[in-house]
C-alpha cells in the first residue's frame, strides 16, 4: 500500500509523541493543565465550523491564542478526550497558550462544502462571498469575544495543507492576528506542489492520497473511509500494468473522488488551477510571517520557497522570514532529525528549528524573549552549517552556467563544437524508475538517493565535471536549458543535479571529513552519486502553462525550466554531475510521447521515442546555478 505523507504526517502530528515523553505522561499533563471545550463557530454565511479549544486552567493571566485549521481532523472528538500533543512541537504545552484546532469548511465535523485549495475571493460583496481568509477572520473574531482570559493576540501555524490555511489567513487578516507560520504550504498545484510539477502529474502520491482523503461525505462525520482497497509490494509493476492514467478511474476510483476527477479534467493551467494559486493574493501582510520548508520535501518544497517569495515581494516593509532545513515533509516537527537517506547532518536539526519556532511565537504573541531571525535562515548540506542571509537567494550569490559537453562532460567553458548531441530512446513500456529496487510505498529517501542505478541505463544521459579543486556552494534556483530534438511530438524531461563523492573523502581514510558522506561502514564511498536536486518538466508546456504545444519531429527545440532552490556545498575532491532522462516512474505518470490529452490517452497513444540532447555552439544545453563567491 502506498503511503503519502500529507495525510499520515498531519494526522500523526496530532497524536504521536516524543520518545522523551510517553503518551500517558503527555496526555496527563495536558488534561491537568487545560480544559477542553468543543464549539461550532458560526461563519458570516451561517455555516458552522467544528472547533476544539484547549484553555489553560491557569486564569491568573491572559493567554494568547495559537490556532491550526486543518482538513485532517481536529480529533480526538469529545470534550473528555485529550490529545497526546498540543501545538507545533512538544515545547508548546508548557507555554500555556489557548490552543485551537478547527475542522475546515466541509471536512469531518464542520458544515459546508469542501473545495480543493479554496479559491480566494478578493472582493467580497455579500456574506455569501466566503473563502479561507474570511473563515479565519470570523473564527478569530468569535474566539476573542467568547473565550475569556485571552490577551487579544492570535497566531496561526500549519504544515502542508494546514500550511495553506495559514497562508490563506494573511489576505485581509484580522487585526488580532500577529504571527503566522505557513510550513510546507500547498501553494500552486499545477506548477510545483503535490498534484503536478511543471505540468507533470505525480501519479503515485495522488493515487494513494485521494483514496484516503476524498471519499464522498454525505454528512459531517469523524472518519473518512478509503474509496477502494488495493495492496501491492511493487509500485513500478503495479502502475505499469494499470496502463493509461484513465484506467485509475475505470478500475479503482470509479468517479467517486471529486478532486481526482477535477485534476484530470484540467490538464492545462486553466482557470481551475489559477484560482487555486494563492500567491497573487499574498499582498501587504501585516502579521509577522515565518515560512518553513525542507530541502528534501517531496510534496511542498516549491510551496515554501514560493510562498516566501510572494509574501516578501508583495509586502514592502513586511516582517517576513524564511527558514529552510534538511528535512522531508514536516520532519522539523519530529523529536529528532540528524540524517536523511545517506546524508548525515551532525546535529539534531529539528531541535534547532523548534527553539526558533517557539521564540517566534512567544515574542510576537506574548512579548517574551526575542526573535532574532534574519530574512533567511538556511541549512547548507555538504558543510552541515546553518547560515543566515539578508535575502533569499543571497545577494552575494552570482550566476554561473555549466555546459553539457561532448564525451559526457560538464564544464563552465562554452561549447565550441559545430554539431554535437547525445541520443537515447525513451520507452513508455520500460520507464526509468525513480529509485533503485522494488518498492511498494513511495521511498521517502528518493530525493537524496544514490543515482548510480540510473547512470547505468541507456535512456539516462550523464554529464560529469572534473574533480573540484575547491568547495563550490550553491544557494538558489537552478535553471535548465536543454536543446532537444524528438522523433515524436511530446516528451518529459527530468534534470538531476548530483554530488559525486570521491573514492576516499579528502584527508584520507583516517582523517576524513565524513559529515555529509554515507556512513563508511554502510556504503562504498567510491563514486557514490548523491542526489542534490531533481525536477521534471512536461515538454508541451515549454512555452506556456496555459497552452500546450506539440514538438515538431526532427526540429531542434529549446526547453527551459527551473529546479527548486538548493543550499549545498560540493566539497573539494568531489565532482558535479547532471543527469537527463524522460521518465521518472511511477513518481510521475507516463508521457505517451504523442501530443494528446494525457488523462484521456489510450494504450495505443504510447510510443517509443528517440530523443537527442544537443550541446554545440548553436545549441548549448546547460544548467545555470547561483554560486557563492
Amino acid at each position: 500500500m502506498l503511503r503519502f505523507s500529507w495525510l499520515a504526517l498531519c494526522l500523526g502530528l496530532c497524536f504521536t509523541v516524543t520518545a522523551q515523553n510517553g503518551p500517558d505522561t503527555l496526555t496527563a499533563f495536558i488534561q491537568a493543565n487545560y480544559t477542553k471545550i468543543e464549539r461550532r463557530i458560526p461563519m458570516r454565511d451561517g455555516v458552522t465550523l467544528f472547533t476544539s479549544i484547549y484553555i489553560p486552567r491557569d486564569s491568573s493571566v491572559d493567554h494568547p491564542i495559537l490556532m491550526m485549521r486543518t482538513p485532517y481532523s481536529c480529533a480526538p472528538y469529545g470534550e473528555s478526550n485529550y490529545p497526546r500533543r498540543l501545538g507545533p512541537s512538544r515545547l508548546f504545552p508548557a507555554e500555556r497558550y489557548i490552543f485551537v484546532v478547527q475542522d475546515v469548511r466541509g471536512r469531518y465535523m464542520s458544515q459546508g462544502q469542501f473545495q480543493e485549495m479554496t479559491p480566494a475571493v478578493d472582493n467580497k460583496k455579500t456574506k455569501k462571498d466566503v473563502d479561507e481568509s474570511s473563515d479565519t477572520y470570523d473564527t478569530i473574531d468569535w474566539l476573542l469575544k467568547n473565550i475569556t482570559h485571552n490577551n487579544g493576540k492570535v497566531g496561526i501555524y500549519g504544515i502542508s495543507y494546514p500550511g495553506f490555511y495559514a497562508s490563506a489567513s494573511l489576505p485581509d487578516a484580522h487585526p488580532a492576528l500577529k504571527a503566522v507560520s505557513p510550513q510546507a504550504p500547498v501553494t500552486d498545484e499545477f506548477v510545483g506542489d503535490d498534484a503536478n510539477h511543471r505540468g507533470a502529474f505525480f501519479l503515485m502520491d495522488n493515487f494513494d492520497f485521494m483514496n484516503g482523503f476524498d471519499h464522498p461525505r454525505p454528512e459531517p462525520w469523524t472518519k473518512y473511509p478509503r474509496i477502494f482497497q488495493v495492496e501491492y509490494n511493487d509500485a513500478y509493476d503495479f502502475f505499469l500494468k494499470m496502463g493509461p492514467l484513465k484506467a485509475a478511474n475505470d478500475l479503482y476510483y470509479k468517479n467517486q473522488s471529486k478532486i481526482w476527477n477535477e485534476y484530470l479534467e484540467h490538464p492545462t493551467y486553466d482557470s481551475y488551477w489559477r484560482a487555486r494559486n494563492i500567491r497573487p493574493h499574498l499582498r501587504n501582510a501585516k502579521p509577522a510571517v515565518l515560512v518553513v520548508g525542507g530541502w528534501f520535501d517531496a510534496e511542498d518544497q516549491f510551496g515554501a520557497l514560493k510562498t516566501f517569495e510572494a509574501v516578501d515581494k508583495q509586502s514592502p516593509g513586511g516582517n517576513i522570514h524564511l527558514l529552510m532545513g534538511p528535512w522531508t515533509h514536516g520532519a522539523w516537527a519530529r523529536g529528532d532529525w540528524t540524517h536523511y537517506a545517506d546524508y548525515s547532518f551532525g546535529s539534531n536539526t529539528s531541535a534547532f528549528f523548534q527553539q526558533q519556532e517557539l521564540a517566534f511565537f512567544n515574542y510576537y504573541l506574548k512579548g517574551e524573549g526575542k526573535s532574532d531571525l534574519d530574512k533567511a535562515t538556511v541549512f547548507v548540506t555538504g558543510t552541515n552549517e546553518w547560515q543566515k542571509y539578508s535575502s533569499w537567494p543571497p545577494d552575494e550569490s552570482v550566476a554561473q552556467t555549466w555546459f553539457l559537453g561532448a564525451s559526457h562532460t560538464l564544464s563552465t567553458d562554452k561549447v565550441m563544437i559545430p554539431t554535437s548531441f547525445d541520443t537515447y530512446v525513451s520507452d513508455p513500456a520500460n520507464p526509468v524508475p525513480y529509485v533503485k529496487g522494488v518498492k511498494g510505498n513511495r521511498d521517502n529517501n528518493y530525493m537524496g538517493a544514490d543515482q548510480r542505478f540510473a547512470s547505468l541505463r541507456p535512456d539516462v544521459l550523464t554529464y560529469t565535471s572534473d574533480v573540484l579543486s575547491k568547495d563550490v556552494t550553491l544557494t538558489g534556483e537552478i535553471n535548465a536549458d536543454l536543446y532537444v530534438s524528438l522523433s515524436g511530438t511530446d516528451a518529459d524531461f527530468v534534470v538531476k543535479v548530483i554530488d559525486v563523492l570521491p573514492v576516499e573523502p579528502a584527508g584520507g581514510p583516517e582523517g576524513a571529513d565524513r559529515r555529509s558522506a554515507p556512513a563508511a561502514e554502510e556504503k562504498a564511498l567510491g563514486g557514490y552519486e548523491q542526489l542534490v536536486r531533481a525536477e521534471v518538466m512536461r515538454g508541451k508546456f515549454r512555452k506556456s502553462w496555459e497552452h500546450a504545444e506539440a514538438f515538431e519531429p526532427g526540429t531542434v527545440t529549446k526547453v527551459s525550466f527551473t529546479l527548486n532552490s538548493v543550499a549545498h556545498t560540493f566539497k573539494a575532491g568531489h565532482r558535479i554531475m547532471v543527469q537527463v532522462q524522460s521518465s521518472w516512474f511511477p513518481l510521475v505518470d507516463l508521457n505517451p510521447q504523442t501530443f494528446v490529452d494525457i488523462p484521456r490517452a489510450s494504450a495505443g497513444d504510447f510510443k517509443k521515442e528517440t530523443i537527442q540532447i544537443y550541446h554545440d555552439t548553436k545549441h548549448p544545453s546547460s544548467v545555470t546555478v547561483r554560486r557563492l563567491p
